[in-house]
């Protein structure tokens, strides 16, 4: 059963990064932003992101009054406290006297002093900086009433090339592979003569030096992640001497692949991301959007299996996009309840006022330049807070997913470096997207996992383009098919190990190709403009030929059934899909990249063969898509999303009460543009 995550506040949570210190020569504003928190249902605030420099202006003098002032107006108000530890950027005045913890970039310039997260997880002066704020801070405030969680380090990210960062990635190496030769026989260094001959010629990747060591590009990232999760962790230390009861967390990224998140899972409290899809960027519908945000809604929620937090999301637009689009009438609300119907407790903005300049003036606030009350921004926002009062009975409700889907970062980062077959993209997103798209579309839940998880509690299991095989994966994924599962595979599948080499011998590997029954034999690159086609006969349930594209697999059957062949080029009548029987269970295998409609059709059927349960029974509309979170007594909460600009309509298989209006549905339903309902 899931509990709700932040116990010292048991209601859903509403809103907004809050930046008091840029306006404390104006006392007044403390003071109005109280009263419009207050009219705009928010119930709590994330205080202190970057705010280094208010609380500590010179080396050892802290200045924390007027953040304990601020926390404790907001408190007796009724406003709690996300209070952020300052780490995410630096003072100028620490950067000036101690240069040496600015990052080094991968060319092997040190930066200036500027940005944020410029600074070496390595250093021990950084660290220690980050020990002494942190335990001042945990003094002051982690016993306070007002603070529920904190936020660690605003976003966490980058990496440092610096020579203390070289030393520790050589120290990482030697643990990892013991000896010089074993550590140059499996990065296979012996191509083009780059040989290491003493621990100490081994450097990162660099642009302007070894970028073609696949194995070196892996473990430089792996070491980079394994490096941001200790440093969270030295960072927290204090944090959780002071209270352990104040839960922790860092606000992650949508795709950001620079470091692994799934390696935070086990040390976060809980996980908490930043939603910033680009919305209306085509027509009226914007599907594609909520398939991207939706995605990635059930990875957070997927990483340690519990409600995660919505930390931030834009309450219009967001400045720093090639183009900033307002958010239409009603989609503050359809995004809350998006983010609610995926296992978000909460729904919070960036940002609360907006700053009066630097790089984010223009960024979209709850309280714009003018302050007002009656703009459309607030007023929506209000609206939205009203509902989300409503709303605290589905805290403690899962979502209970029988679809997972497999998204690696591991095997992401060795697919986009593996030159070939195509340089021009690989598409490893593209197609996760796709497959993603096809349960949202049918209203089914979906888990986002990675190759380290738990397969056993899922009828379905797909396996997009699972080109490195980490760990006891493929072992894994052959026992669940075995007993029963169902798992779908995708081209480039099993092709090289941990360290990028590549199987000598029947690939996929690992007996992979056993359990989907076919053997790989080559892969065809094609180039954007390039089509081939599948066609499938009529006893295969999906009669009709399909557009394909980018990548075109060659394999012969080994004892898999050929569901559709190839139409065109020298691979003509070749098996393009195939299924075969495993065990008590069944694989398919894609060998191309299908178009849209293939994936919409195949998944539909699979799921009713396989009697994958809908969130709600009944045949929904373009751009609407419907949610589920159950409660361990049985409550059912169901999500109904219009993501169309245009009224939808849709036909109810039973009557809903619809919580937020308070009024009982039924029968053929009609949805307004962006709306969203959250119904028993």
């Amino acid at each position: 059963m899931s509990k709700n995550v932040i116990s010292k506040l048991p209601v859903m949570l509403h809103g907004a990064d809050y930046n008091p210190e840029q306006w404390l020569d104006m006392p007044e504003i403390l003071e109005r932003d109280i009263e419009l928190m207050k009219k705009a249902g928010v119930n709590c605030v994330s205080v202190g992101i970057f705010s280094w420099v208010s609380l500590e202006p010179e080396e050892g003098v802290y200045t924390f009054d007027w953040l304990e002032n601020v926390i404790n107006r907001l408190y007796v108000n009724g406003i709690y406290t996300v209070l952020a530890t300052p780490t995410g950027a630096k003072p100028s005045w620490m950067a000036k006297k101690y240069p040496e913890i600015l990052r080094v970039e991968s060319n092997r310039v040190r930066n200036l002093q500027g940005g944020r997260h410029n600074h070496c997880y390595t250093s021990p002066v950084y660290r220690e900086k980050t020990r002494l704020i942190n335990t001042e801070l945990a003094k002051r405030f982690a016993n306070h009433p007002a603070v529920i969680l904190w936020h660690v380090s605003n976003e966490i990210q980058g990496e440092c090339h610096c020579e203390l960062c070289q030393a520790e990635f050589r120290k990482w190496l030697k643990k990892k592979y013991r000896t010089l030769d074993n550590l140059n026989k499996q990065w296979w260094t012996c191509f083009w003569s780059h040989t290491y001959t003493d621990w100490e010629e081994i450097e990162s990747p660099a642009p302007h030096g070894e970028p073609c060591i696949h194995g070196l590009n892996l473990d430089w990232k792996r070491f980079c992640t394994e490096q941001t999760v200790d440093f969270y962790k030295e960072e927290i230390k204090p944090l959780k001497e002071a209270n352990p009861d104040i839960p922790a967390t860092i606000n992650m990224m949508a795709y950001y692949d620079g470091i692994d998140y799934w390696k935070f899972a086990e040390v976060l409290d809980i996980i908490s991301w930043d939603s910033y899809p680009m919305w209306h960027n085509g027509g009226t519908d914007d599907s594609g959007g909520a398939i991207w945000n939706a995605f990635w809604h059930d990875a957070m929620r997927s990483m340690k299996q519990q409600p995660f937090l919505l930390m931030e999301n834009t309450p219009s637009t967001a400045n720093w996009c090639g183009v900033s689009r307002h958010k239409r009438p009603g989609m503050n609300l359809l995004t809350a309840i998006q983010a609610i119907a995926h296992g978000s407790n909460s729904c919070q903005y960036f940002q609360w006022r907006q700053s009066r300049g630097s790089v984010e003036k223009f960024h979209s606030a709850v309280v714009g330049h003018n302050g007002s009350d009656k703009s459309r921004i607030f007023l929506e926002i209000c609206k939205t807070g009203d509902a989300l009062r409503k709303l605290d009975g589905v805290l403690t409700a899962d979502v209970n997913a029988q679809v997972a889907i497999i998204y690696d970062v591991e095997n992401k980062w060795a697919v986009e470096d593996s030159k070939g077959p195509r340089n021009e993209g690989m598409g490893y997103t593209d197609q996760i997207l796709q497959t993603y798209g096809s349960f949202w579309k049918q209203g089914i839940p979906v888990d986002v996992i990675n190759m380290d998880a738990d397969l056993e509690k899922y009828r379905l299991v797909c396996v997009p383009m699972p080109y490195m095989l980490r760990g006891d994966f493929a072992a894994r994924l052959k026992k669940y098919v075995e007993k029963g599962g169902t798992a779908v595979v995708t081209y480039f599948c099993g092709m090289v190990n941990e360290n990028d080499l590549c199987y000598l011998g029947e690939t996929p590997a690992e007996g992979i190709s056993d359990m989907l029954g076919v053997v790989f034999e080559d892969i065809d690159g094609l180039y954007d403009y390039q089509r081939n086609h599948v066609v499938f006969d009529s006893e295969s349930g999906l009669e009709g030929e399909y557009e394909t594209s980018k990548l075109c697999e060659i394999v012969t059957v080994k004892t898999a059934e050929v569901l559709g062949k190839y139409k065109e080029d020298f691979y003509a009548g070749y098996p393009a899909f195939t299924v075969n029987n495993y065990g008590k269970g069944k694989a398919y295998y894609q060998a191309t990249v299908m178009n849209g409609e293939f994936s919409d059709k195949f998944y539909k059927k699979l799921c009713g063969e396989l009697r994958i349960r809908r969130s709600l029974e009944t045949d929904l509309p373009q751009g609407v898509t419907a949610g589920r979170r159950m409660t361990e007594n049985g409550t059912e909460y169901i999500f109904i999303e219009n993501f169309v600009n245009e009224t939808r309509e849709i036909d109810l298989p039973y009557p809903l009460y619809d919580i937020i209006s308070g009024k009982t549905i039924s029968g053929r339903t009609v949805l307004e543009p962006y709306a969203a309902m959250v119904c028993k």
